[in-house]
């Protein structure tokens, strides 16, 4: 299959880019274009007009902000993976790419064209609601800031204007010492999570959790948040926190399920996996 005809686009500057936005209809975003091209091959979607935002420099970016650290919408997944900023600040964020499809993959994939294209299953959306993100996006007259919490509005949509296009997102990541682990089920290496976890805890001297953030992807269009179970493994110490998970993931409600994995058995995947995510979290705390 070859695309359907359409105009294309090449903006230089953000500010143009966002004009372009603001003026043409039926557009779509080129981004690292690994899920566009193919969309676009197989004429699922007809776009009228791409705009290619590869030539704005200022959108491709790793930088510390105070505590935060910001990724602009266009950096590479690759280079994120190497960053020595990254790896320093915020680690899960690479150990998590580890799992990121494959490197011919990571080296045209953008850090925002997977967080606009939101798989339910993917592996970025997952350590970026674990490290609290907000999304920036603007259009021509103004920028606003999305928490990653409210980022997907339907399943593959995220909250998005017509108008708006992503810029980057800021990260809170987790100082001083503390356990970092990302778990993932997927049929071959470098496919989509089945399912995955993200796990971040803090550990006193007596060996009990007092911090913990716990994130799933694969069981719902959204990364899901086990507020639940993070409340009730606060002050537990590794083994009655793995009892905990147990109980809790047997109790999750609204499991998605597809043509090849029923729910239960993402359940049981999420179970499996938290469980090993908190005993590896456990060990690099110590």
């Amino acid at each position: 299959m070859k695309p359907a005809p359409f105009e294309y686009h090449a903006p230089a500057t953000l500010q143009e880019a966002l004009e372009l936005i603001n003026t043409l209809e039926n557009y779509k975003i080129l981004a690292g274009g690994q899920s566009l091209m193919p969309m676009m091959n197989f004429r699922f979607v007809m776009p009228d007009h791409v705009i290619d935002i590869n030539q704005i420099a200022e959108l491709s970016r790793i930088e510390q902000r105070g505590e935060k650290l910001f990724i602009g919408a266009m950096t590479r997944q690759h280079d994120i993976h190497i960053s020595e900023l990254v790896r320093s600040t915020a680690p899960i964020i690479a150990q998590a790419y580890e799992r990121v499809s494959h490197r011919q993959i990571r080296n045209r994939g953008t850090y925002g064209g997977s967080l606009c294209h939101l798989d339910p299953s993917s592996e970025q959306p997952c350590f970026t609601a674990a490290l609290d993100g907000v999304i920036h996006v603007a259009n021509a007259q103004r920028t606003r800031q999305v928490p990653m919490s409210e980022w997907t509005s339907m399943y593959m949509t995220p909250a998005l204007n017509a108008n708006e296009l992503m810029l980057g997102v800021e990260l809170t990541p987790w100082k001083g010492r503390h356990g970092y682990a990302f778990e993932e089920y997927s049929r071959r290496h470098g496919d989509y999570a089945v399912v995955a976890v993200a796990a971040l805890l803090a550990v006193n001297a007596q060996g009990s959790i007092d911090r913990v953030r716990l994130v799933l992807s694969g069981t719902s269009a959204a990364p899901c948040v086990l507020t639940q179970l993070q409340d009730a493994i606060i002050g537990q110490t590794r083994d009655a926190a793995l009892a905990l998970v147990a109980q809790h993931i047997d109790q999750l409600q609204d499991v998605m399920e597809d043509a090849h994995y029923t729910s239960q058995y993402r359940r049981h995947l999420a179970k499996t996996l938290c469980q090993r995510a908190l005993v590896r979290a456990f060990e690099t705390a110590h």
